[in-house]
């Protein structure tokens, strides 16, 4: 697939088949991953992959934050239930890949580049999935940051969650959309010379 044409092709797919990805795909996502831009050659994404019953670690950490919030607002009065709906967010598709950050101890390494190259990661990873014939999307939100999901991946002090990129093969043909045109969103500084 042709650079631009994966650039504007590329779309987030929530809906997706179950059925397994290859292993392969996967890989090959992970190393188009590798290869984001960082300052200093800090490398500073790591990548969780789950599928089959390995996803139970990622729907365990969202039934607790779920749970925890629940009880705490006085919310929560099936358990189970809110439990088993919770958890089953992370069965929407074959594949979850958390992504997350370990910031890098070089003097020179700055935390918001660390972040903004792991951001990077993800999107090299997205358009390596639509190149690939899968469908991805990329899921953040409250749960992703909560101590209990740092806790469930292992993080250390100082590495965070990004998000996780549910992956699959689409259900569905791609949307067609569209983007505003650019130039109203430029602004060119150009020499007086």
């Amino acid at each position: 697939m042709e650079l631009f044409e994966a650039i504007r092709g590329r779309r987030s797919v929530g809906l997706v088949k179950d059925e397994p990805v290859d292993k392969e795909r996967i890989e090959q996502m992970l190393e188009a991953a590798n290869w984001a831009p960082c300052h200093h050659l800090t490398e500073p994404w790591r990548f969780y992959v789950m599928t089959g019953e390995g996803r139970n670690v990622l729907a365990k950490a969202f039934a607790d934050i779920a749970v925890e919030q629940a009880m705490a607002a006085g919310t929560l009065t099936n358990e189970q239930e809110f439990r088993t709906k919770q958890g089953a967010k992370a069965f929407r598709s074959p594949v979850v890949i958390a992504v997350a950050v370990s910031p890098s101890d070089k003097p020179q390494a700055v935390r918001i580049e660390e972040l903004a190259a792991v951001h990077a990661a993800v999107q090299n990873m997205l358009l390596a999935a639509h190149a690939l014939g899968l469908g991805a999307v990329w899921r953040t939100g409250e749960p992703a940051y909560h101590p209990t999901m740092r806790g469930a991946f292992g993080l250390k002090e100082g590495e965070e969650l990004v998000g996780f990129v549910y992956v699959g093969v689409p259900q569905l043909p791609l949307p067609v959309k569209s983007r505003s045109p650019v130039q109203p969103k430029t602004v060119w500084i150009e020499s007086n010379g």
